[in-house]
């Protein structure tokens, strides 16, 4: 394939804003053969002066130089990744760390997800870069940016405030917020939180159809957009750094709160959690997932929420062309943060074969290895529509609650606005 079929090959159909190349994505991943160029269109006002006006980016970078230069002030929070989590582990106990970090086996998958090495970002010159548009429509709403914060579990061992202060720093940006089924908080109490901002609730089935659909009926009242069912842990993973301390959160009580306070739940219980906490811990442990769970079983969840549909976990792409088959509005591409299958395929390296199975029917998000904004870059030129943060959210959150993750978010918002001034080329 030349340059200018890549320019317009299946990509193409995807896209659907006013200017073309604010990335240049060259892949060189050995499976696609010849170095293929990728245009991504993108578009969305990062400032709304427009002229000479600084942009997003520009504009946090001259608050840190200002504050330097004439106050002394440095950033009370770590820039780099890897500062930021060094200081995060200082927070941590080593539960947390083992937790949080912990990939599955060798984590080779682990490793693995975070390498971007085999693409690049090809910037052009002199294309006027003065606007810079990185909205995205996903199911009708549109958002600002392409990012949005990927499910998280248990937050309550970064933070006290666990998933209420994450849902606080991403509605002061209005960062769209999926929760975990797993939270340390109440999901109509994280909505609350929320306010505006869009949230999606990340579904891990119950072999209990009963609480199954009261977490669908909850999680609609509540105000979640979206329902985002993981399908990629149908057991737990073999994960060494957990299995060495021999701790799993779960059983201190840790990361239930949607399975202890949901009325169908606790009509199973002969007693409520509040006076017999272990009942409710062994009730849990009995019903949490679902091993018999095929494609047909999609039919339930279709049956029993109005909202999209987001099939978490996809790798291959005959596995999202079913998805749409069985109901799907949406597929994430993603290794459950290497926690699963040691070994396996990388979501950047799932992802273009992904795109191209689903073409222009769905959305198509991407989660697992995101570390730096050039990861989500280069995620975003080969077609994905949205990109989730992980571990770099989760160690914001133990290094400064609410206030430490907004200051990241902050940052993983600037950096883009900055690279884009780079490169663009008019429709």
């Amino acid at each position: 394939m030349n340059t200018q079929d890549a320019l317009t090959g299946p990509f193409q159909s995807r896209l659907t804003a006013e200017f073309r190349s604010a990335i240049t994505y060259l892949d060189t991943t050995p499976p696609v053969g010849p170095r293929i160029y990728y245009e991504r269109t993108v578009c969305v006002r990062m400032s709304e002066t427009g002229g000479s006006e600084p942009g997003f980016g520009n504009q946090r970078v001259r608050e840190i130089y200002r504050d330097g230069m004439y106050d002394g002030e440095t950033p009370a929070y770590p820039i780099a990744y890897e500062d930021l989590r060094e200081a995060a582990w200082e927070e941590m106990d080593e539960r947390a760390r083992a937790y949080v970090h912990g990939g599955s086996g060798t984590e080779e998958t682990f490793r693995r997800n975070t390498d971007f090495s085999a693409h690049r970002i090809v910037p052009r010159m002199l294309r006027g870069v003065e606007d810079r548009d990185l909205s995205v429509e996903l199911f009708g709403d549109t958002q600002a940016f392409p990012v949005m914060v990927t499910p998280l579990g248990v937050q309550s061992l970064l933070h006290d405030e666990g998933e209420l202060a994450t849902a606080r720093a991403c509605a002061a940006l209005d960062v769209p917020f999926t929760l975990s089924s797993l939270s340390s908080t109440p999901m109509a109490e994280v909505a609350e939180a929320l306010g505006d901002t869009t949230q999606w609730f990340q579904f891990y089935w119950s072999s209990t159809r009963a609480v199954a659909r009261s977490f669908l009926d909850r999680a609609e009242t509540a105000g979640y957009a979206a329902i985002v069912l993981t399908v990629d842990a149908p057991t737990l993973g073999w994960r060494d750094r957990l299995l060495e301390r021999g701790y799993y959160p779960f059983l201190d009580g840790e990361g239930v709160a949607n399975y202890f306070s949901d009325p169908d739940f606790r009509a199973a219980l002969d007693a409520p959690p509040e006076e017999d906490p272990q009942a409710a811990v062994d009730l849990f442990l009995e019903i949490f997932g679902d091993e018999s769970l095929t494609w047909s079983d999609l039919s339930f969840l279709r049956e029993h929420t109005d909202l999209p549909i987001v099939l978490k976990g996809v790798l291959h792409p005959d596995d999202a062309r079913k998805a749409l088959d069985h109901g799907a509005d949406a597929v994430q591409v993603s290794t459950h943060g290497g926690r699963q299958v040691d070994g396996s395929i990388s979501a950047v390296e799932a992802l273009p074969v992904i795109v191209d199975a689903v073409g222009a029917e769905a959305d198509v998000t991407l989660d697992s290895g995101i570390r730096r904004p050039a990861d989500a870059l280069k995620s975003l030129a080969p077609g994905a529509d949205a990109v989730m943060l992980g571990r770099p959210c989760a160690y914001a959150l133990a290094v400064g609650g609410a206030e430490g993750g907004e200051t990241h978010l902050t940052h993983v918002l600037a950096d883009p606005d900055l690279t884009l001034r780079q490169p663009r080329h008019d429709a």
